[in-house]
């Protein structure tokens, strides 16, 4: 079986699936960030056995060595790459029809250095892009073209906007890290400022990719599987399109 008649399975597997839990279907499964995650190696057994327990508690400061320290507490340096995320700014651009017009208004939920929002920034410098994120190191790596427009904020909290502010709102990486009373609120508020949404959290298919993901993650909450994913998107509310990262 092809990659393009995989990705069709899935897709109207998910969309069988989210009839038949709300009976109204939910966005589509999209496939924009997997490319990047699986560029990366992990050894899922030597993170478990490195004082990983002392290394969560490290990693959810959400600081300096969270984002640019040592490899055991997260990223391990995340630097400006020009261009990197361009690909992935254009595919958003299109699939949510974008235009370069200050009318258009594009929000990031737990944005981090926000360098894909500053792409996006790049390709419609008349457009409005808005993030927020928890971490002060974080905000402080993004580029100084965007950095007005970024503040401190929790997911879960009320957001300072009105209903329908925004054309479209992204959360990478993010709502996993939130317990589910906490990502109840946060979905909640994505579904009450935005117009589209397209939400990536990690999960996992089987017992392997279960025991990788938790070697793997420092600040994830939530675990489910991607068919519980889409059932609490579809119990709290959320029309969002969707996708999973695997630990493969």
């Amino acid at each position: 079986m092809d990659a393009c008649t995989n990705n069709f399975i899935n897709k109207l597997l998910f969309a069988i699936l989210s009839i038949i839990i709300g009976g109204i279907s939910l966005g589509e499964l999209v496939n924009f960030i997997t490319p990047f995650h699986k560029k990366a190696k992990r050894e899922y057994l030597p993170r478990m056995m490195d004082e990983k327990a002392k290394c969560m508690v490290i990693a959810k400061q959400y600081e300096f060595d969270y984002w640019d320290g040592d490899r055991r507490y997260g990223y391990g340096g995340y630097t400006y790459r020009p261009g990197y995320f361009e690909p992935m700014a254009k595919q958003l651009i299109e699939k949510y029809k974008l235009t370069n017009s200050p009318k258009t208004k594009i929000l990031d939920v737990g944005c981090g250095k926000a360098f894909l929002l500053f792409e996006i920034h790049k390709l419609l410098p008349k457009a409005n892009v808005v993030g927020f994120d928890i971490s002060k190191h974080g905000l402080a790596g993004a580029q100084d073209e965007i950095k007005k427009d970024l503040f401190i904020h929790k997911a879960q909290d009320p957001y300072p906007f009105k209903d329908k502010e925004f054309d479209l709102i992204i959360s990478l990486g993010t709502l996993h890290n939130l317990q589910i009373f906490d990502l109840k609120k946060a979905l909640k508020e994505i579904e009450r400022v935005g117009k589209k949404k397209y939400i990536m959290v990690e999960s996992f298919r089987n017992e392997q990719e279960l025991f990788n993901l938790q070697c793997w993650a420092l600040t994830c909450e939530s675990f489910f599987t991607p068919e519980a994913w889409v059932w609490i998107y579809k119990e709290f509310g959320c029309d969002c399109d969707y996708e999973f990262i695997y630990f493969e």
